[in-house]
């Protein structure tokens, strides 16, 4: 097997290190299966064969088929139809048509060049020139989210802080506290108190007293919060995924492990072994991005997701 990187492939024929940030024209690896192995590597510096316009058409269809599929599967187990899908795909097509015209410095493109782009008629562009409105809550702007991630913090620091007075007073840090610092004191803290109570993230102790009864923000007690965290850190790690493959700078961290045939015993030993490095990580970084949004006073021009996933199920059955 010919490699042409020491980090995209493994000695082992079923494990490999997919990744997407490094720059197509300083090429590494790119994966594929032979008949004689589960990994195979292509350096592409080697391959002379010139890339044509259908090529690329069947490549990123055959790609966004491989990422579309479980969101097709949400979409029927939530009962959605292919009208609704449909509608909603045309929807996007405009949208993202819209910023790539923008981007090309046409800050208002006509109904034309939008149609000449996404492939819809004249008439369906006019109709649909108004974008809908998002019903998902933007998690990122969630007061509930931001003072659950910053009580979680303090609890990592000193565990005494896993219980918290509701109201400000002589016992110190209090939820009251930590809620008016997270939300700026957009949210009153019994407002936000009632969210996270109602989500699970925290219980009442007495009247006077909460403590945290969760690990991580995952309101698993709410559809449309669960829903909104599903969209925003796929969309996210989708972009980071998309933005390399099109070659746009600067190149972004998007990379994973690959294995098959192995026990579900041992799937789950690294479930529990990635859990564990990914709550050490959340502390440090939490930490870090709040002295950063301290430094900017929170008026930088960036925003950021940091993520980490793991899946694992049964192997196709071998055709």
């Amino acid at each position: 097997m010919r490699t042409g990187r020491t980090d995209s492939c493994l000695g082992s024929s079923a494990l490999a290190v997919a990744r997407s940030d490094y720059s197509v024209a300083h090429a590494g690896q790119r994966h594929g299966k032979n008949a004689h192995g589960m990994l195979s590597c292509r350096n592409n510096g080697a391959n002379t064969s010139p890339t044509t316009m259908q090529d690329r058409l069947t490549w990123a269809q055959a790609a966004c088929a491989r990422v579309m599929r479980p969101l097709v599967r949400l979409a029927l187990g939530m009962g959605l139809k292919h009208p609704h899908l449909e509608s909603m795909l045309r929807d996007l097509l405009l949208e993202e048509a819209t910023r790539l015209w923008r981007r090309q410095g046409v800050a208002a493109p006509n109904i034309s060049q939008l149609a000449v782009t996404t492939g819809l008629n004249r008439k369906d562009v006019t109709a649909r020139v108004r974008r809908p409105a998002d019903p998902l809550p933007h998690t990122e702007l969630s007061a509930a989210a931001k003072t659950f991630t910053r009580w979680l913090q303090l609890a990592s620091q000193d565990a005494s802080l896993h219980r918290l007075p509701i109201a400000s007073g002589a016992e110190g840090t209090s939820f009251e506290d930590v809620a008016r610092e997270a939300s700026r004191g957009d949210v009153h803290h019994r407002a936000v108190l009632d969210e996270l109570t109602r989500l699970g993230m925290c219980s009442k102790v007495d009247a006077t007293h909460v403590e945290l009864t969760a690990e991580g923000f995952v309101p698993t007690a709410d559809l449309q919060s669960t829903l909104a965290f599903l969209g925003d850190n796929l969309r996210d790690h989708a972009s980071a995924a998309v933005s390399n493959a099109l070659g746009e700078a600067p190149l972004l961290l998007e990379r994973a492990v690959f294995a098959e045939g192995l026990a579900e015993v041992d799937c789950e030993a690294v479930h529990q072994f990635m859990r564990m490095r990914w709550s050490a990580m959340h502390r440090e970084l939490v930490g870090q991005l709040s002295e950063a949004i301290t430094r900017s006073g929170a008026k930088g021009e960036r925003r950021l997701r940091v993520g980490v996933y793991l899946f694992h199920e049964e192997r196709e059955a071998q055709g």
